[in-house]
């Protein structure tokens, strides 16, 4: 943990304000100007736009920069100068609580937010345009509700895997939600090669995604990340994502459950459950818009469990000096037998009516 606080701290101390040059806040703060498209990033060399390079997310999380608009920022984008005052005063408590022994604070968060324009949005969502999302329909919302995981705290006893989400059972963190930032282990690695973009998660998995092939897999195949086909629009990377893996948190068949495409370590108290039709589309937009940023855009469709689709764009820190360290999450992890162990004996102590005392 501390080898990975210092990486962190090391890879935000680096930041200069020209390495991300991005879209600067509107005059009129209701309002989200589209994705700029003037930087002509570099090309790789068979000619496609280049997008090679290390990415952060660190900043976002750490910085506290809500997925969903929290209501206090009413119908607003954007921070007013007093709001963003006190974000960067947050920022500097932060960088002053680092230190080597210590993981509780970064170096450079307050750097990073006076040169990126994105430490100025309110949230990661930007459609609706309320900043909120869309409401599950009300049978996917029973479904939620009722999906098991270690993220839920109150009411669920735990007696075997199949009480447990993919992420604890270190499968996967699920698609699109692997694309935004979490709680550790931000980085994320774009390679290229002729037909191909390759996206590798510092966190569980990778992504494959050509831009030759015209068709989605048939109906029946199915992945974790789904069936990706990529073009380019200018220099701006469109990805279209279908075949996502179908289920919910709540089936007892384990080959059976899904992964939420949203989950807590993204910002949202989803139970990690929410589940995912045959219908879910995912559609990614990449634009590099100087040498050290780039624009990620998503927009997540699926009708027989949303009431409407929804958008969140978020910038990636560009970051070459980041260090990937190992997420060995098999390795040691006790977490699930654990959860068993306490779940069983607090069940035994209650019928023994010790009052919950060890």
């Amino acid at each position: 943990m501390i080898r990975r606080a210092l990486a962190l701290a090391a890879a935000a101390a680096s930041f200069a304000p020209s390495a991300a040059l991005a879209q600067q806040p509107p005059a009129d703060l209701t309002t989200m100007p589209p994705v700029p498209a003037d930087y002509a990033p570099g090309r790789t060399e068979w000619g496609d736009p280049d997008l090679r390079a290390t990415y952060t997310l660190d900043m976002i999380n750490t910085g506290r920069i809500s997925f969903a608009r929290p209501d206090a920022f009413g119908d607003r984008f954007w921070l007013t100068d007093a709001e963003f005052a006190q974000r960067l005063e947050a920022a500097r408590r932060s960088d002053a609580a680092y230190s080597e022994e210590s993981s509780r604070g970064t170096s450079g968060l307050e750097a990073w937010m006076r040169a990126e324009p994105f430490a100025r949005r309110t949230s990661m969502l930007v459609s609706p345009a309320d900043g909120k999302l869309p409401a599950l329909r009300p049978e996917a919302e029973e479904l939620r509700k009722a999906g098991r995981s270690s993220w839920v705290t109150e009411g669920r006893t735990y007696d075997w895997i199949d009480d447990f989400d993919t992420w604890d059972r270190c499968i996967t963190r699920g698609f699109p939600a692997s694309m935004l930032p979490f709680r550790y282990n931000n980085g994320i690695r774009l390679f290229q090669a002729p037909g191909y973009v390759v996206v590798h998660f510092e966190m569980l998995g990778d992504r494959i995604i050509p831009l030759t092939r015209a068709d989605h897999w048939p109906a029946a195949l199915e992945s974790w990340m789904g069936s990706s086909l990529g073009h380019w629009e200018g220099n701006t990377l469109v990805v279209e994502t279908t075949n996502i893996k179908t289920g919910d948190g709540t089936t007892r068949d384990v080959y059976r459950r899904a992964a939420s495409p949203l989950n807590v370590a993204t910002g949202v108290q989803s139970n990690n459950a929410i589940p995912v039709s045959d219908q879910a589309r995912v559609l990614e937009r990449f634009t590099r818009t100087g040498p050290g940023a780039l624009v990620y855009e998503l927009t997540y469709s699926d009708p027989a469990v949303f009431t409407a689709p929804w958008t969140a764009r978020i910038t990636w820190t560009r970051d070459d000096d980041y260090q990937f360290f190992e997420y060995a999450c098999h390795e040691g992890n006790v977490s699930i037998r654990n959860h068993i162990n306490a779940s069983r004996a607090e069940r035994r102590e209650a019928a023994a009516g010790s009052g919950g005392r060890p």
